[in-house]
């Protein structure tokens, strides 16, 4: 599921793919033309108003007169998705009516607390939890975009499946096969294997507006073919789903089962896919997000050519630059992306970046946060030439660096134990405890590593974790705990209201800035 823990909780943000089994009604405001009334003194007399002129004179039309002609031309393009699905007994929430649970337990619903508990510590008396692949279906939406039947979707949609079908308008499944997928949008295309030709659609070449019409067509519940309209609430939306997030924000009703779907705008075209919704209840609350037709063309090119998406690379960790942090590195603004760590053997390295360095443009183009930093740079892809202004030490500069390829995904390693006996350094006042690394099995020997930690405490609330190592202080670096010890004693001293902290959680590295007086 995807979730955005800043404002919805993770059970409010949902994928849009339907479990296996089950219109925004549109109140329209149109010219009429004016009524003309003839007849004799004799006729039916009217009072003087109403003689005079008919009371929806002047009214301005507020929407067009109906949305028939735009389905008509357009939901021929749109299938339903349907997939059968092997999925893990240990994926979160994917247990498909309570298989795999222990001999003797009736069924239990993923959505039942009792079966987080019991997937948790186990079956009745302590019984294990059996993990095995388990078979079940999940329903989905998606659009043609040829005549020769490619068909793009989520690949939330997709994933785990074994096989595909594909409903047509008129009720006729036919097979199709995976092209490629693209994890990091969310997008996937699929090829009817059967042979013919299809009706299709084409993504808009120009975004939307806020406030501009949309309709939404898709396989909510199962119930194909279900056509909903609203407006483009926002733009550029960031949903924590990824380093790629730019969603447009639409108020047409959307459902589980609408993932894949497309959003049309006036003329026919597909200005989005339909992916995800906020929605406590688990239906339609009228916010629903949709991947932008020019992020999903450029994707989906690719797909059909390679069946993969490259990508171009820096090789740093990044993250925002928060008011606290900026008031540390002494900038004037949080425009930007902090660099928080040079991964080894990067062009990175090569073109000289350091940690602690902001990148605020890339190609003379402003960048103002991580992720537009990130959709950039990707966008540009492997062995493209960037040129990044970046602010160093007060200063401006500029560095160019051929772009790499971005690698898989890798999976962070867990938060280092620290043991029971390791000497530590008491920051009472901060929230937690320090122990020197070299003490610590497994954190190296730079820095200091955080021992105990109040999580209610000042450094938790800023985002330390248990097992952190705080590699330098000030951008000084770190021996053992009385450096930071010092260096926050020193901040409090010489008036500064914050001390940046570089920070390792696994095998990331951060920034925070932690206030030099926390009482």
């Amino acid at each position: 599921m995807l979730n955005w823990s800043a404002q919805p909780s993770r059970r409010e943000l949902s994928p849009l793919r339907a479990p296996r089994r089950r219109p925004l009604r549109v109140v329209l405001l149109s010219a009429v033309g004016a009524a003309a009334i003839v007849g004799s003194a004799a006729s039916i007399a009217l009072p003087p108003a109403y003689a005079e002129a008919p009371a929806n004179q002047g009214v301005v039309q507020a929407g067009p007169p109906s949305f028939a002609d735009l389905v008509e031309h357009v939901k021929g393009a749109v299938v339903a998705v349907k997939v059968n699905v092997v999925e893990n007994a240990e994926a979160d929430g994917q247990d498909m009516g309570g298989e795999g649970l222990p001999p003797g337990m009736p069924p239990i619903s993923p959505d039942d607390p009792l079966y987080r508990f019991f997937k948790r510590f186990g079956g009745p008396n302590g019984m294990p939890m059996p993990r095995h692949p388990h078979k079940g279906q999940a329903l989905g939406s998606g659009f043609i975009i040829s005549s020769d039947g490619y068909v793009v979707t989520n690949n939330h949609v997709v994933d785990h499946a074994t096989d595909v079908t594909v409903t047509l308008e008129g009720g006729k499944s036919v097979p199709a096969k995976i092209v490629g997928v693209d994890k990091k949008t969310d997008l996937a295309l699929l090829k009817i294997t059967e042979a013919g030709t299809y009706p299709y659609v084409q993504f808009a070449n120009a975004m939307p507006r806020v406030g501009d019409w949309v309709v939404a067509i898709g396989n909510p519940f199962g119930l194909g073919g279900t056509v909903t309209a609203g407006i483009v609430s926002a733009r550029g939306r960031d949903i924590g789903s990824g380093p790629y997030d730019d969603y447009l924000q639409i108020d047409a009703a959307v459902n589980r089962g609408n993932s894949g779907g497309p959003t049309f705008n006036a003329k026919g075209e597909v200005v989005g896919v339909n992916t995800a919704i906020y929605s406590p209840s688990g239906g339609s609350v009228g916010i629903g997000f949709a991947i932008p037709s020019e992020v999903a063309k450029d994707v989906i090119s690719e797909l059909k050519e390679k069946g993969t998406v490259s990508r171009g690379y820096i090789g740093v960790q990044i993250q925002a630059v928060t008011p606290e942090i900026a008031d540390s590195l002494g900038l004037k603004s949080t425009d930007g992306a902090l660099v928080a760590q040079v991964q080894p053997g990067t062009p990175a390295v090569a073109a000289g970046i350091e940690s602690g360095d902001v990148i605020t443009g890339v190609n003379g183009v402003k960048v103002e946060n991580p992720h537009e930093l990130s959709r950039k740079i990707a966008a540009l892809g492997p062995e493209a030439t960037a040129n990044l202004t970046i602010l160093r030490n007060g200063g401006e500069k500029t560095i160019s660096l051929k772009l790499g390829k971005l690698p898989d995904d890798k999976v962070a390693k867990a938060d280092t134990p620290v043991p029971e006996k390791a000497a530590k350094t008491q920051l009472s006042k901060y929230g937690f405890s320090l122990a020197p690394s070299a003490d610590v099995a497994g954190a190296g020997k730079e820095g200091a590593v955080v021992t105990d930690l109040d999580p209610d405490g000042p450094a938790a609330q800023k985002g330390l974790r248990q097992g952190d190592v705080i590699l330098d202080v000030a951008g000084k670096p770190v021996a053992g705990p009385a450096d930071v010890v010092k260096a926050l004693d020193d901040a409090k001293k010489d008036g500064r209201r914050a001390v940046l902290l570089r920070v390792k959680t696994g095998d990331n590295t951060h920034f925070l800035a932690l206030s030099s007086d926390p009482s």
